[in-house]
C-alpha cells in the first residue's frame, strides 16, 4: 500500500480524536471533560488537539454530529428491514410506510436510552451548543429522515393531507420530549415502556381514515 496524503491523514487523525472524545462526553460529560483528557485518550499532545479543533466546544460539536449520523442509520435500518427493527418483525405492516415510521420512531427512542446518546445528544447536547445549532444539525440527520419518512407516507396516501414539515417538527419534537422524559426518570425502564407506547399510539393517530 502506498502512503497516506496528508488529507487521510488528518482524517484519520479527526476521526481517532472525535472517537476518543464521544466516549469520554459520553461517559463523563461535557464539563468534567477536558482537552487533556481528550489528548491523553487519544495518544496525541493537547496541541495536536487544538491543530485540529478551535476548542472543546467545536469538538463537542463533532462528536454531536457523529452521534446524528449513527442514529440515522439505527433509524434508518429499523424503518427499512422490520426483522431488525425495534420490536421485530411486524408480519403484514412490513410494506407500510406509516409502520416504517412508528419502526424508526422506536429505534430512535431506544437509541436515546442508552447512556452515552442521552449524555451527549440529550442533556449536553442544547446546553453546550444552544437549541437553534442543535436542531439545525438535526435537520440535516435526524429530522430529516422522519420529514422524508412521512412525506412518504402521505404519498402514498397513509396519512391524511396536512404541512409535513410542520407534523415532522411537531412529532420530533414530542419524540425527544419523550426521550427526555426517560433520561430523567427514576426509573427509566418503566419510562420507556409508556413513552414508546404513546409514541406508537401519536404515530397511528396520524394514519388517514377511510
Amino acid at each position: 500500500m502506498g502512503r497516506r496524503t496528508q488529507a487521510e491523514r488528518t482524517r484519520a487523525t479527526t476521526g481517532e480524536l472525535v472517537e476518543a472524545a464521544g466516549l469520554l462526553f459520553g461517559r463523563d460529560g461535557y464539563a468534567a471533560t477536558s482537552i487533556d483528557d481528550v489528548a491523553r485518550a487519544g495518544g496525541l499532545t493537547k496541541g495536536a488537539v487544538y491543530h485540529h479543533f478551535s476548542g472543546k466546544a467545536d469538538l463537542f460539536r463533532a462528536v454531536f454530529v457523529r452521534q446524528q449520523e449513527r442514529l440515522t442509520t439505527v433509524i434508518a435500518e429499523a424503518a427499512l428491514h422490520p426483522a431488525t427493527g425495534a420490536d421485530g418483525a411486524e408480519g403484514g405492516e412490513d410494506a407500510d410506510l406509516l409502520a416504517a415510521v412508528r419502526r424508526g420512531a422506536r429505534a430512535f427512542l431506544l437509541a436515546c436510552a442508552e447512556p452515552e446518546t442521552r449524555r451527549i445528544v440529550l442533556l449536553d447536547g442544547p446546553a453546550v451548543l444552544g437549541w437553534d445549532e442543535v436542531r439545525r444539525i438535526e435537520y440535516g440527520h435526524t429530522l430529516r429522515l422522519l420529514r422524508e419518512g412521512l412525506a412518504a407516507a402521505a404519498g402514498a396516501g397513509r396519512i391524511g393531507p396536512g404541512d409535513v414539515t410542520v407534523r415532522a417538527h411537531l412529532l420530533f419534537g414530542a419524540l425527544c420530549e419523550g426521550a427526555m422524559l426517560v433520561a430523567r426518570a427514576d426509573d427509566p425502564g418503566a419510562a420507556l415502556t409508556e413513552v414508546l407506547a404513546r409514541a406508537d399510539a401519536l404515530i397511528a393517530s396520524l394514519a388517514s381514515r377511510p
